[in-house]
């Protein structure tokens, strides 16, 4: 069995056979369980009727389907199905809560002034990112075009990525505590927001990202649901954030590893994020917005304190002027057209062992 696919995980997925319709299924070792014979929200064709269920129905399936697998039903190898989006992505928001990255890029693209903006440590600092470009893992990437300065328009030079979790909003709310955030959110998914780091540069004052992300976000195929996850200590924070962030809700100890082309290059710690995914919500639906069974949002990149424990290769290749040496010998700064991305996770459960969170990868193309 392939490691970390065991009983105490079952990540969901939406899969289909070639010439056929599209099923839910939980992943096992390196096959697939077909969970349509379940009958209810478990025959649907997506995640969407189980996750607007609410927490009393996630727990009934993990149930099910944990019997169900227990019992021996037929496997369906991987390499037989085609993976799809797990859920209809209703609307996509994007954080920016590592300490650790916001250090690195403020070092790196304003070493004049370095050091984290006023407000960093009294909000979870976002964006509002587009939904329609969310792909699943495997989609190949286009290389975005934009524009690189004043009077330039072209492909970007500076193709960067983004190692980050998401977490998937199942029961809709607003104004939602940091003591609910179990009563919302589905589970966890690994995400690569794919960034355009020379569009970025020229149009992000004074409104932040907008074009150098919008274009393509991609997401793992399996969705591991939070009863699969232990919970860890917040972390520490100081100031202390304001009544409605709270107390900070569950953290989660989760590993990320970062490939190039088949080389290893970073693992970063989820551990060392500064604002929670409860957090999170609270702040995003603070001012009365509201989130719709599918909305995804994102921790933002993922970045320790060590060189090699970076999310992006801005702060890896110190924005190109420090490249990196992969395994075949070729050395870089940014991705080229050819260049293949795996994003890796792990995560302890809450049987107490070490499970996987599957992997998100892309490709780039011209």
């Amino acid at each position: 069995m392939s490691a970390g696919f065991g009983l105490d995980n079952l990540p969901y997925g939406v899969f289909s056979r070639p010439n056929g319709e599209r099923r839910i299924g939980v992943r096992l070792g390196t096959d697939v369980v077909d969970l349509s014979a379940l009958g209810g929200h478990l025959s649907a064709r997506s995640l969407d009727p189980l996750m607007a269920a609410g927490r009393r129905e996630w727990t009934a399936a993990r149930e099910q389907v944990v019997a169900h697998v227990t019992a021996g039903p037929p496997l369906i190898p991987l390499r037989d199905v085609t993976l799809h989006l797990p859920f209809a992505v209703a609307d996509y928001t994007d954080f920016y809560s590592s300490e650790h990255h916001a250090l690195n890029v403020s070092s790196i693209l304003r070493p004049e002034s370095p050091g984290l903006s006023p407000q960093w440590k009294h909000l979870p600092i976002g964006y509002h990112g587009r939904s329609a470009t969310v792909v699943v893992s495997g989609t190949p990437i286009p290389r975005p075009h934009g524009q690189l300065g004043a009077g330039e328009f072209g492909p970007t030079r500076r193709l960067d990525v983004e190692a980050e979790v998401g977490f998937v909003v199942g029961r809709p709310g607003r104004r939602i505590a940091t003591t609910d955030f179990a009563e919302h959110v589905f589970g966890v998914t690994l995400v690569n927001d794919w960034s355009a780091r020379d569009l970025q540069a020229w149009e992000y004052r004074p409104l932040g990202p907008f074009l150098a992300k919008s274009f393509a976000t991609s997401v793992s195929p399996w969705v591991t649901p939070l009863d699969a996850l232990a919970t860890a200590p917040p972390p520490a924070q100081d100031p202390e954030p304001l009544d409605y962030l709270r107390p900070a809700g569950p953290a989660f100890d989760l590993r990320l590893t970062v490939e190039w082309n088949d080389t290893l290059v970073s693992t970063p710690p989820f551990a060392s994020m500064y604002w929670t995914a409860a957090q999170q919500l609270a702040h995003l639906t603070s001012n009365g917005a509201s989130v719709r069974t599918g909305d995804l949002y994102a921790s933002g990149t993922v970045s320790g304190p060590a060189r090699d424990q970076a999310g992006s290769f801005l702060e890896l290749t110190r924005n190109g002027d420090e490249p990196v040496k992969l395994a075949d010998g070729t050395e870089r700064g940014f991705l080229l057209d050819g260049d293949h991305v795996r994003i890796g996770g792990t995560a302890r459960s809450a049987a107490g062992t070490e499970i996987s969170l599957g992997s998100v990868s892309g490709t780039i193309v011209t």
